[in-house]
C-alpha cells in the first residue's frame, strides 16, 4: 500500500486509467472478431480505427497494430471460396453460348 500522499494519488490515477485502458483493449478484441466474422467494410474499417488508437495510447506495439491492419484488410481483398465458385460457374455458362 502506498504510505505517502503523492503516492496514494499515483495509485488512484493508475487504478482510473487502467479502468479505461481495458475498456479500450476489450473493443478492439471484440471488432478483430466481428470483422473476421461478417468480412465487411464497415466491421474491418472500425477495427483498423481502433487498432490505431489502441496503438496511439500504447496499448500495443506498432507491428502488431500493423499486423492485425493487415491480416483485416486481407479479409476484404480475397474472395471467399463460395463467391469464387459462383464466379467461375458463372464465366463457363456464359461462354458456352
Amino acid at each position: 500500500m502506498p504510505v505517502t500522499k503523492t503516492a496514494k494519488r499515483a495509485l488512484r490515477g493508475s487504478k482510473r486509467k487502467e479502468l479505461v485502458n481495458k475498456k479500450i483493449r476489450k473493443n478492439l478484441e471484440v471488432a478483430v472478431r466481428n470483422a473476421r466474422s461478417r468480412k465487411n467494410l464497415e466491421s474491418v474499417k472500425r477495427a483498423i480505427s481502433l487498432s490505431d488508437r489502441a496503438f496511439k495510447k500504447k496499448l500495443i506495439k506498432k507491428n502488431k497494430a500493423a499486423r492485425i491492419k493487415s491480416a483485416l484488410s486481407k479479409l476484404l481483398k480475397a474472395p471467399s471460396k463460395a463467391a469464387t465458385k459462383l464466379t467461375a460457374k458463372k464465366k463457363t455458362k456464359s461462354s458456352k453460348k
